[in-house]
């Protein structure tokens, strides 16, 4: 019964995103537009990384991508709630798991897609990295989309208004992007700074992905990367099922 609420669920929010095309491809274009504008600046540049400077930042924009996608994906939930949408759902017998499994898949479908684009664009610019480690790298945006967009959900359900959610989600996302080292290593910083940002999740994410894209998989990064991911996302979605669960209740 979960895999069919799931499915059903995950359907009908994927019907309604691929009805709006024009998002699909809009939420691709701030990181198309890093990677057009800033991706040039780096070439040649000593990054500290072993692989070009392609290399270093696409797995960082993918990240990005997911991150601040995400993390605003509640905005649903609060328009839904006030046209009672979501009550509505939540009086069904569909599993509480569901309603947000269904949510949060789509979410990582459609940023996976947006993922595939980029890429694709990168290799047009430059970029040249192993199928399998740029594989490795969608599944990590697919985790990382999977855990945010559950606490954005979470988050939503818990807030009345666009008004209290925003500034909330920005003051997360804008420090996690310059915490994690998603444009540059963190080792170009100075010490402290690099040791501060061993404390934020998504590091270990980028760096797990800067070794797949130079056909590095049998590394420390790898292992921690992979760690935090799947613990980030068993954690986000035992916690926005929860809420679903009691929210309003």
């Amino acid at each position: 019964m979960l895999l069919h609420d799931t499915a059903i669920i995950y359907g009908r929010y994927l019907r309604q995103s691929l009805r709006s095309r024009f998002a699909l491809l809009f939420g691709v274009l701030m990181p198309l537009l890093y990677l057009v504008f800033f991706g040039p600046l780096l070439t040649g540049l000593p990054l500290g990384g072993r692989g070009s400077s392609w290399q270093v930042l696409v797995p960082g924009l993918l990240l990005q991508l997911g991150l601040f996608g995400a993390l605003f994906a509640g905005f649903m939930i609060i328009l839904e709630k006030g046209q009672g949408v979501t009550e509505r759902m939540r009086v069904t017998p569909v599993s509480r798991l569901a309603l947000l499994l269904g949510r949060v898949l789509r979410e990582a479908t459609v940023f996976v897609f947006q993922a595939v684009l980029l890429v694709l664009a990168a290799v047009v610019m430059g970029l040249r990295a192993p199928l399998a480690g740029v594989l490795i790298g969608f599944a990590f945006v697919a985790l990382l989309t999977v855990s945010l967009s559950s606490l954005s959900y979470a988050l939503a359900m818990k807030v009345r208004t666009p008004q209290e959610f925003g500034p909330l989600v920005n003051a997360v996302s804008m420090p996690s992007m310059l915490l994690s080292g998603l444009m540059l290593p963190m080792t170009l910083g100075p010490a402290w700074l690099d040791v501060l940002s061993h404390f934020m999740p998504f590091r270990y994410l980028v760096d797990a992905m800067r070794d797949a894209y130079v056909g590095s998989y049998a590394t420390d990064h790898m292992l921690y990367g992979v760690l935090v991911a799947v613990g980030l996302t068993v954690v986000a979605v035992t916690v926005g099922t929860r809420v679903f669960r009691t929210a309003g209740a």
